[in-house]
Protein backbone atom coordinates (compact mmCIF):
# COMPACT_ATOMS: atom_id res chain seq x y z
CA UNK A 1 0.00 0.00 0.00
CA UNK A 2 1.40 3.47 -0.89
CA UNK A 3 1.68 5.05 2.50
CA UNK A 4 3.77 8.33 1.65
CA UNK A 5 2.11 9.94 -1.70
CA UNK A 6 3.03 13.45 -3.06
CA UNK A 7 1.12 13.87 -5.48
CA UNK A 8 -2.49 13.93 -6.23
CA UNK A 9 -2.91 13.87 -10.07
CA UNK A 10 -0.93 10.56 -10.82
CA UNK A 11 -1.21 8.80 -13.64
CA UNK A 12 -3.19 5.85 -11.21
CA UNK A 13 -5.49 8.62 -10.14
CA UNK A 14 -6.53 9.91 -13.64
CA UNK A 15 -7.12 6.21 -14.76
CA UNK A 16 -9.68 5.70 -11.81
CA UNK A 17 -11.43 8.57 -12.13
CA UNK A 18 -12.23 7.64 -16.22
CA UNK A 19 -13.09 4.70 -14.87
CA UNK A 20 -15.65 6.47 -12.35
CA UNK A 21 -16.83 7.88 -15.37
CA UNK A 22 -17.76 5.01 -17.36
CA UNK A 23 -19.06 3.34 -14.70
CA UNK A 24 -21.52 5.78 -13.63
CA UNK A 25 -22.33 6.05 -16.82
CA UNK A 26 -23.03 2.33 -17.69
CA UNK A 27 -25.71 2.00 -14.25
CA UNK A 28 -26.83 6.02 -14.34
CA UNK A 29 -28.39 5.89 -17.88
CA UNK A 30 -30.28 3.10 -17.72
CA UNK A 31 -32.44 4.43 -14.70
CA UNK A 32 -34.47 7.69 -16.26
CA UNK A 33 -36.16 4.68 -18.46
CA UNK A 34 -36.52 1.71 -15.76
CA UNK A 35 -39.86 3.23 -14.35
CA UNK A 36 -41.99 3.12 -17.57
CA UNK A 37 -40.09 -0.15 -18.70
CA UNK A 38 -41.09 -1.92 -15.74
CA UNK A 39 -44.50 -0.32 -15.93
CA UNK A 40 -44.54 -1.94 -19.92
CA UNK A 41 -44.14 -5.41 -17.96
CA UNK A 42 -46.86 -4.92 -15.92
CA UNK A 43 -45.02 -3.66 -12.55
CA UNK A 44 -46.07 0.02 -12.26
CA UNK A 45 -46.72 -0.81 -8.20
CA UNK A 46 -43.38 -2.51 -7.90
CA UNK A 47 -41.25 1.30 -9.09
CA UNK A 48 -40.16 1.73 -5.47
CA UNK A 49 -38.63 -1.95 -5.82
CA UNK A 50 -36.41 -0.44 -8.86
CA UNK A 51 -34.22 1.64 -6.25
CA UNK A 52 -34.59 -0.68 -2.97
CA UNK A 53 -33.62 -4.30 -4.46
CA UNK A 54 -30.51 -3.01 -6.01
CA UNK A 55 -29.27 -1.00 -3.04
CA UNK A 56 -30.29 -4.39 -0.80
CA UNK A 57 -27.91 -6.45 -2.52
CA UNK A 58 -25.79 -3.38 -2.61
CA UNK A 59 -25.90 -3.16 1.18
CA UNK A 60 -25.56 -6.95 1.69
CA UNK A 61 -22.19 -7.12 -0.33
CA UNK A 62 -20.68 -4.26 0.99
CA UNK A 63 -18.76 -6.56 3.98
CA UNK A 64 -17.56 -8.69 1.48
CA UNK A 65 -16.17 -6.14 -0.92
CA UNK A 66 -14.60 -4.30 2.08
CA UNK A 67 -12.86 -7.46 3.44
CA UNK A 68 -11.81 -8.31 -0.35
CA UNK A 69 -10.42 -4.89 -0.72
CA UNK A 70 -8.74 -4.92 2.12
CA UNK A 71 -7.19 -8.57 1.60
CA UNK A 72 -7.25 -9.83 -2.12
CA UNK A 73 -7.18 -6.29 -3.49
CA UNK A 74 -8.74 -2.97 -4.89
CA UNK A 75 -8.57 -3.78 -8.52
CA UNK A 76 -10.03 -7.22 -8.77
CA UNK A 77 -12.72 -5.71 -6.57
CA UNK A 78 -13.86 -3.03 -8.72
CA UNK A 79 -13.31 -5.84 -12.09
CA UNK A 80 -15.79 -8.01 -10.59
CA UNK A 81 -18.30 -4.86 -10.00
CA UNK A 82 -17.69 -3.56 -13.40
CA UNK A 83 -18.35 -6.95 -14.53
CA UNK A 84 -21.67 -7.34 -13.13
CA UNK A 85 -22.53 -3.86 -14.84
CA UNK A 86 -21.73 -5.48 -18.28
CA UNK A 87 -23.93 -8.87 -17.37
CA UNK A 88 -26.98 -7.54 -16.64
CA UNK A 89 -27.06 -4.54 -19.06
CA UNK A 90 -26.66 -7.37 -21.52
CA UNK A 91 -29.82 -9.19 -19.72
CA UNK A 92 -32.18 -6.55 -19.17
CA UNK A 93 -33.83 -6.74 -23.26
CA UNK A 94 -34.67 -10.42 -22.43
CA UNK A 95 -36.13 -10.15 -19.50
CA UNK A 96 -40.43 -10.43 -20.23
CA UNK A 97 -41.90 -10.46 -16.96
CA UNK A 98 -42.00 -8.41 -13.86
CA UNK A 99 -40.50 -11.14 -11.36
CA UNK A 100 -37.23 -11.69 -13.90
CA UNK A 101 -37.22 -7.50 -13.97
CA UNK A 102 -36.81 -7.48 -10.24
CA UNK A 103 -34.40 -10.60 -9.56
CA UNK A 104 -31.78 -8.91 -12.40
CA UNK A 105 -32.23 -5.71 -10.73
CA UNK A 106 -31.41 -7.99 -7.18
CA UNK A 107 -28.23 -8.80 -9.08
CA UNK A 108 -27.20 -5.60 -10.46
CA UNK A 109 -26.94 -4.03 -7.24
CA UNK A 110 -23.55 -6.23 -6.64
CA UNK A 111 -21.88 -3.90 -8.92
CA UNK A 112 -22.21 -1.26 -6.66
CA UNK A 113 -21.49 -2.77 -3.91
CA UNK A 114 -18.36 -3.69 -5.47
CA UNK A 115 -16.40 -1.05 -7.61
CA UNK A 116 -17.56 2.26 -5.17
CA UNK A 117 -16.56 0.28 -2.01
CA UNK A 118 -12.78 -0.49 -3.63
CA UNK A 119 -12.43 2.76 -5.40
CA UNK A 120 -12.88 4.76 -2.48
CA UNK A 121 -10.31 3.36 -0.40
CA UNK A 122 -7.72 3.03 -3.75
CA UNK A 123 -8.15 7.08 -3.37
CA UNK A 124 -7.09 7.23 0.05
CA UNK A 125 -4.28 5.02 -0.86
CA UNK A 126 -3.01 7.42 -3.92
CA UNK A 127 -3.62 10.61 -2.26
CA UNK A 128 -1.73 12.96 -0.30
CA UNK A 129 -3.51 12.99 3.49
CA UNK A 130 -3.90 16.59 3.49
CA UNK A 131 -5.20 16.79 0.71
CA UNK A 132 -7.68 13.62 1.15
CA UNK A 133 -11.34 15.78 1.41
CA UNK A 134 -10.15 17.31 -1.89
CA UNK A 135 -8.84 14.37 -3.67
CA UNK A 136 -12.93 12.37 -3.05
CA UNK A 137 -14.06 15.63 -4.73
CA UNK A 138 -12.29 15.10 -7.88
CA UNK A 139 -13.39 11.51 -7.88
CA UNK A 140 -17.04 12.05 -6.63
CA UNK A 141 -16.88 14.14 -9.56
CA UNK A 142 -15.64 11.41 -11.83
CA UNK A 143 -18.74 9.65 -10.99
CA UNK A 144 -20.82 12.42 -10.80
CA UNK A 145 -19.96 13.29 -14.58
CA UNK A 146 -21.14 9.96 -15.32
CA UNK A 147 -24.27 10.05 -13.73
CA UNK A 148 -24.92 13.65 -15.79
CA UNK A 149 -24.44 12.57 -18.81
CA UNK A 150 -25.24 9.14 -19.01
CA UNK A 151 -29.21 9.02 -17.87
CA UNK A 152 -29.25 11.77 -20.95
CA UNK A 153 -27.54 9.41 -23.44
CA UNK A 154 -29.65 6.30 -22.42
CA UNK A 155 -33.10 8.29 -22.59
CA UNK A 156 -31.57 9.99 -25.81
CA UNK A 157 -30.94 6.29 -27.53
CA UNK A 158 -34.58 4.90 -26.01
CA UNK A 159 -36.33 7.62 -27.78
CA UNK A 160 -34.49 7.75 -30.91
CA UNK A 161 -33.91 4.05 -31.18
CA UNK A 162 -34.84 1.15 -28.44
CA UNK A 163 -34.62 0.64 -24.99
CA UNK A 164 -32.59 -2.28 -26.29
CA UNK A 165 -30.25 -0.13 -27.74
CA UNK A 166 -29.53 1.84 -24.49
CA UNK A 167 -28.76 -1.72 -22.58
CA UNK A 168 -25.96 -2.64 -24.98
CA UNK A 169 -24.89 0.51 -24.68
CA UNK A 170 -24.42 0.48 -21.48
CA UNK A 171 -23.02 -2.97 -21.35
CA UNK A 172 -20.26 -1.85 -23.60
CA UNK A 173 -19.81 1.23 -21.49
CA UNK A 174 -19.11 -1.11 -18.59
CA UNK A 175 -16.80 -3.15 -20.44
CA UNK A 176 -14.38 -0.34 -21.29
CA UNK A 177 -14.11 0.63 -17.73
CA UNK A 178 -12.85 -2.63 -17.16
CA UNK A 179 -10.58 -2.07 -19.80
CA UNK A 180 -9.24 0.88 -17.98
CA UNK A 181 -9.39 -0.62 -14.54
CA UNK A 182 -6.59 -2.92 -15.65
CA UNK A 183 -4.13 -0.06 -16.26
CA UNK A 184 -3.98 0.54 -12.14
CA UNK A 185 -1.67 -0.86 -10.25
CA UNK A 186 -2.81 -2.40 -7.09
CA UNK A 187 -1.69 -0.46 -3.64
CA UNK A 188 -2.32 -3.28 -1.34
CA UNK A 189 1.25 -5.00 -0.10
CA UNK A 190 0.89 -8.51 -1.06
CA UNK A 191 -2.59 -9.23 -1.76
CA UNK A 192 -4.00 -12.35 -0.88
CA UNK A 193 -4.65 -15.04 -3.24
CA UNK A 194 -8.54 -15.11 -3.52
CA UNK A 195 -10.10 -18.30 -1.35
CA UNK A 196 -13.48 -18.76 -0.21
CA UNK A 197 -12.60 -18.43 3.48
CA UNK A 198 -12.69 -14.64 2.84
CA UNK A 199 -15.83 -15.19 2.63
CA UNK A 200 -16.65 -15.64 5.80
CA UNK A 201 -17.37 -12.90 8.31
CA UNK A 202 -16.62 -11.95 11.63
CA UNK A 203 -18.72 -9.22 13.49
CA UNK A 204 -15.14 -6.77 12.91
CA UNK A 205 -15.78 -7.46 8.87
CA UNK A 206 -19.69 -6.29 9.09
CA UNK A 207 -19.17 -3.15 11.01
CA UNK A 208 -16.16 -1.29 11.17
CA UNK A 209 -16.79 0.42 14.71
CA UNK A 210 -14.66 3.33 14.09
CA UNK A 211 -16.92 4.24 11.18
CA UNK A 212 -20.14 4.04 12.22
CA UNK A 213 -20.20 7.60 13.21
CA UNK A 214 -19.63 8.89 9.80
CA UNK A 215 -21.84 6.00 8.51
CA UNK A 216 -24.91 7.78 10.72
CA UNK A 217 -24.30 10.88 8.96
CA UNK A 218 -23.95 8.99 5.72
CA UNK A 219 -27.70 7.54 5.70
CA UNK A 220 -29.42 11.19 6.55
CA UNK A 221 -26.97 12.70 3.79
CA UNK A 222 -27.98 9.77 1.29
CA UNK A 223 -31.72 8.86 1.94
CA UNK A 224 -32.89 11.44 -0.53
CA UNK A 225 -31.40 9.71 -3.23
CA UNK A 226 -33.48 6.87 -2.70
CA UNK A 227 -36.44 9.45 -3.10
CA UNK A 228 -35.06 11.39 -6.36
CA UNK A 229 -34.58 8.26 -8.26
CA UNK A 230 -37.71 7.03 -7.61
CA UNK A 231 -40.44 9.88 -7.55
CA UNK A 232 -38.55 12.35 -10.09
CA UNK A 233 -39.13 10.45 -13.26
CA UNK A 234 -42.96 10.48 -12.55
CA UNK A 235 -42.80 14.41 -11.95
CA UNK A 236 -40.97 14.66 -14.79
CA UNK A 237 -44.04 13.17 -16.69
CA UNK A 238 -46.44 14.60 -14.67
CA UNK A 239 -44.58 18.44 -15.88
CA UNK A 240 -44.10 17.28 -19.75
CA UNK A 241 -40.35 16.90 -19.07
CA UNK A 242 -39.89 14.06 -22.21
CA UNK A 243 -36.34 13.87 -21.62
CA UNK A 244 -35.90 12.63 -17.93
CA UNK A 245 -32.12 12.25 -18.10
CA UNK A 246 -32.13 15.84 -18.22
CA UNK A 247 -33.58 16.17 -14.46
CA UNK A 248 -31.04 14.16 -13.21
CA UNK A 249 -28.23 15.84 -15.22
CA UNK A 250 -29.84 18.60 -13.22
CA UNK A 251 -29.06 17.10 -9.98
CA UNK A 252 -25.80 15.04 -10.77
CA UNK A 253 -24.64 18.56 -12.77
CA UNK A 254 -24.95 20.55 -9.50
CA UNK A 255 -23.49 17.92 -7.52
CA UNK A 256 -20.46 18.28 -9.47
CA UNK A 257 -19.82 21.75 -8.93
CA UNK A 258 -20.16 21.81 -5.37
CA UNK A 259 -17.58 19.03 -5.04
CA UNK A 260 -15.04 21.01 -6.92
CA UNK A 261 -14.31 22.71 -3.66
CA UNK A 262 -16.17 21.08 -1.40
CA UNK A 263 -13.66 18.34 -0.51
CA UNK A 264 -10.62 21.36 -0.75
CA UNK A 265 -12.89 23.55 2.20
CA UNK A 266 -13.47 20.31 4.34
CA UNK A 267 -9.58 20.26 4.64
CA UNK A 268 -9.08 23.20 5.36
CA UNK A 269 -11.56 24.20 7.80
CA UNK A 270 -12.48 20.51 9.10
CA UNK A 271 -15.65 17.83 7.74
CA UNK A 272 -18.19 18.80 10.50
CA UNK A 273 -18.91 22.42 9.22
CA UNK A 274 -19.23 21.55 5.76
CA UNK A 275 -21.38 18.89 6.78
CA UNK A 276 -23.91 21.21 8.48
CA UNK A 277 -23.95 23.40 5.92
CA UNK A 278 -24.56 20.69 3.38
CA UNK A 279 -27.32 18.77 5.66
CA UNK A 280 -29.26 22.33 6.15
CA UNK A 281 -29.30 23.49 2.37
CA UNK A 282 -30.55 20.33 1.32
CA UNK A 283 -33.32 19.74 3.62
CA UNK A 284 -34.56 23.63 2.06
CA UNK A 285 -34.07 22.20 -1.59
CA UNK A 286 -35.88 19.11 -1.10
CA UNK A 287 -38.60 20.60 0.93
CA UNK A 288 -39.37 22.77 -1.99
CA UNK A 289 -38.85 19.99 -4.59
CA UNK A 290 -42.02 18.80 -3.60
CA UNK A 291 -43.82 22.10 -4.20
CA UNK A 292 -42.69 22.70 -8.04
CA UNK A 293 -45.25 22.96 -10.44
CA UNK A 294 -43.52 23.76 -13.34
CA UNK A 295 -40.54 22.37 -15.64
CA UNK A 296 -38.49 25.42 -14.45
CA UNK A 297 -39.04 25.19 -11.01
CA UNK A 298 -37.97 21.34 -11.11
CA UNK A 299 -34.72 21.99 -12.44
CA UNK A 300 -34.20 25.01 -9.96
CA UNK A 301 -35.18 23.08 -6.89
CA UNK A 302 -33.12 19.60 -8.07
CA UNK A 303 -30.17 21.72 -8.83
CA UNK A 304 -29.89 23.03 -5.56
CA UNK A 305 -30.73 19.42 -4.02
CA UNK A 306 -27.91 18.25 -6.23
CA UNK A 307 -25.49 21.55 -5.32
CA UNK A 308 -25.98 20.77 -1.33
CA UNK A 309 -25.64 17.49 -1.16
CA UNK A 310 -22.84 17.65 -3.05
CA UNK A 311 -21.09 19.77 -0.42
CA UNK A 312 -21.36 16.85 1.84
CA UNK A 313 -20.42 13.75 -0.14
CA UNK A 314 -17.04 14.44 0.31
CA UNK A 315 -16.44 15.69 3.75
CA UNK A 316 -18.46 12.64 5.35
CA UNK A 317 -16.58 9.87 3.17
CA UNK A 318 -13.29 11.46 4.12
CA UNK A 319 -14.17 11.76 7.60
CA UNK A 320 -14.72 8.00 7.47
CA UNK A 321 -11.13 7.71 6.62
CA UNK A 322 -10.08 9.76 8.61
CA UNK A 323 -11.50 8.19 11.19
CA UNK A 324 -10.29 4.50 10.57
CA UNK A 325 -7.12 2.91 10.48
CA UNK A 326 -4.86 2.21 7.10
CA UNK A 327 -5.12 -1.35 7.05
CA UNK A 328 -8.81 -1.15 7.88
CA UNK A 329 -9.80 1.39 4.87
CA UNK A 330 -11.79 -1.32 2.82
CA UNK A 331 -13.80 -2.33 5.81
CA UNK A 332 -14.67 1.27 6.81
CA UNK A 333 -15.69 2.12 3.24
CA UNK A 334 -18.32 -0.62 3.42
CA UNK A 335 -19.51 0.36 6.49
CA UNK A 336 -20.65 3.39 5.20
CA UNK A 337 -21.54 2.00 2.04
CA UNK A 338 -23.48 0.11 3.69
CA UNK A 339 -25.42 3.36 5.44
CA UNK A 340 -25.67 4.70 1.98
CA UNK A 341 -27.04 1.76 0.53
CA UNK A 342 -30.03 1.19 3.11
CA UNK A 343 -30.25 4.73 3.23
CA UNK A 344 -30.72 5.05 -1.14
CA UNK A 345 -33.13 1.78 -0.46
CA UNK A 346 -34.91 2.48 2.83
CA UNK A 347 -35.44 6.52 0.87
CA UNK A 348 -36.92 4.80 -2.28
CA UNK A 349 -39.28 1.95 -0.53
CA UNK A 350 -40.69 4.83 1.81
CA UNK A 351 -40.94 7.43 -0.90
CA UNK A 352 -42.65 5.24 -3.05
CA UNK A 353 -45.07 4.30 -0.47
CA UNK A 354 -46.06 7.84 0.48
CA UNK A 355 -46.28 8.92 -3.05
CA UNK A 356 -48.69 5.92 -4.04
CA UNK A 357 -48.68 7.08 -7.89
CA UNK A 358 -50.83 10.54 -6.70
CA UNK A 359 -49.39 13.46 -7.73
CA UNK A 360 -50.78 15.08 -4.58
CA UNK A 361 -48.31 13.47 -2.54
CA UNK A 362 -45.10 14.65 -3.91
CA UNK A 363 -44.75 17.48 -1.10
CA UNK A 364 -45.33 15.06 0.99
CA UNK A 365 -42.56 12.34 0.47
CA UNK A 366 -40.06 14.89 -0.05
CA UNK A 367 -41.08 16.52 3.07
CA UNK A 368 -40.68 13.30 5.13
CA UNK A 369 -37.20 13.16 2.87
CA UNK A 370 -35.84 17.04 3.48
CA UNK A 371 -36.91 15.66 7.77
CA UNK A 372 -34.43 13.00 7.41
CA UNK A 373 -31.67 14.88 6.04
CA UNK A 374 -31.98 17.68 8.42
CA UNK A 375 -31.51 15.10 11.02
CA UNK A 376 -27.66 15.09 10.31
CA UNK A 377 -27.42 18.70 12.26
CA UNK A 378 -28.51 17.68 15.44
CA UNK A 379 -26.62 14.25 15.64
CA UNK A 380 -23.57 16.15 14.71
CA UNK A 381 -24.19 19.03 17.83
CA UNK A 382 -24.85 16.08 20.46
CA UNK A 383 -22.36 13.97 19.11
CA UNK A 384 -19.92 16.66 19.70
Amino acid sequence: MNTNPTRLYTPQFLLLCLSNVLFAASFGMILPELPAYLASLGGAEYKGLIIGLFTLTAGISRPISGKLADTVGRVPVMIIGSLVCVVCSLLYPFVGSVFGFLLLRLFHGFSTGFKPTASTALVADLVPQNRRGEALGIAGISGSIGLSGGPILGSSLAYYYSIDVMFYASSIIAAVSIIIILGIGETVKNPQRFRFSLLKLSRRDIICISAVPAGIVTFCMYFPYGAILTIVPDQCDFLGIENKGTAFAAFTGSSMLSRLIAGKVSDIFGRIPVLYASAAGAAIALFFLGQVTTGAQLYWAIGFSGFALGIGGPAVFAWAIDLSAETERGRAMGTVYICLEAAIGIGALLSAWIYANEVSQFAAAFGVTAGVTFLTVPYLVFRK
